[in-house]
């Protein structure tokens, strides 16, 4: 039976008595190895925002401005001095032939350790998505694709020769005929006409559509950590909220800064968190509380 979407975790299938319990995890590994250490049917929710196949090392350097040997010019041609606190880069440069065999052995091990109930959101941009919709076509059933999730931003320079590329897809597909849901979870965003809908609608908000609009990590914001792909907070609040309830495992397996797992934490669920980057876990450990912050 086919369900529909919008369906409310009341509704949702419980796990069945042999799911295994396991408790919050943050590994250094092979994502590969630890998916294929997995027991079937374990997660309730997976979330991946894998390398975009850039064929690009990915650099991101946090800088303290006022001291330092590097100079930079700024606001009214003034000059000032800085110094590199952090580096955090990675490598993204494969082929595409290897990056969709990278990807496609990641993906059948992410449908067989799923739940029943259990949904994939896999982030990527345009030189990828397409591809990847193939894949879990293929992997998990075309009739199991439940949206593709436009996350539009606004930042960085723009294009004179095309129409600016500001936003990521996010691809939701479902293990089985029945997944998590939650609209009343959801966080409600403003009506574009409030006065169309009148004022006791317009005080409630409606709920987002698929395509989702929300800032990136502010350069010089709270949240920020200097990890070079950190996605915002809210981008993945808003995913643990509607598609796991509280108590269920939700795993990342190419967790770069953690927010996955920030997320999944003050929303009362476990995580599984995994990086072969030491630098990602470290950062990862500080915003779980696993770690001290360094002074």
């Amino acid at each position: 039976m086919q369900s529909l979407p919008g369906r409310d975790s009341s509704e949702a299938p419980e796990p069945g008595p042999a799911a295994p319990t396991l408790a919050s995890q943050v590994v250094l590994a092979d994502n590969l190895d630890v998916l294929r250490s997995l027991p079937d049917g374990c997660l309730d929710l997976v979330y991946i925002d894998p390398p975009f196949g850039t064929g690009r090392v990915r650099r991101l350097d946090s800088i303290r401005t006022g001291s330092g040997a590097g100079r930079r010019r700024g606001f009214g041609g003034r000059e000032y001095h800085f110094e590199v606190v952090s580096q955090h880069s990675y490598r993204d440069d494969l082929r595409r032939d290897s990056y969709l065999e990278f990807l496609h052995k990641r993906l059948v091990e992410i449908h067989r350790v799923l739940g029943p109930h259990g949904s994939l959101y896999l982030h990527l941009d345009f030189r990828i998505v397409h591809y990847a919709r193939l894949l879990l076509d293929e992997i998990f059933g075309p009739e199991r694709f439940l949206n593709e999730i436009i996350w539009a931003y606004d930042y960085g320079g723009r294009a004179r020769d095309r129409w600016p590329r500001k936003h990521d897809n996010i691809l939701w597909y479902a293990k089985s005929d029945r997944w998590i849901f939650q609209p009343s979870e959801i966080d409600r965003i403003p009506y574009m006409a409030p006065g169309l809908v009148g004022p006791e609608k317009a005080a409630r908000g409606k709920l987002p559509t698929d395509t989702w609009w929300l800032t990136i990590v502010p350069t010089r914001g709270r949240e920020r950590t200097g990890y070079p792909t950190q996605k915002p907070l809210a981008l993945l609040d808003r995913i643990v909220r509607a598609s796991s309830r509280e108590g269920d495992l939700v795993a990342d397996f190419f967790c770069g800064s953690g927010t996955t797992g920030v997320a999944a934490q003050k929303l009362g669920r476990r995580y599984l968190l995994v990086d072969d980057s030491p630098p990602a876990i470290a950062i990862t450990r500080r915003r779980l509380g696993l770690e001290p912050e360094s002074s």
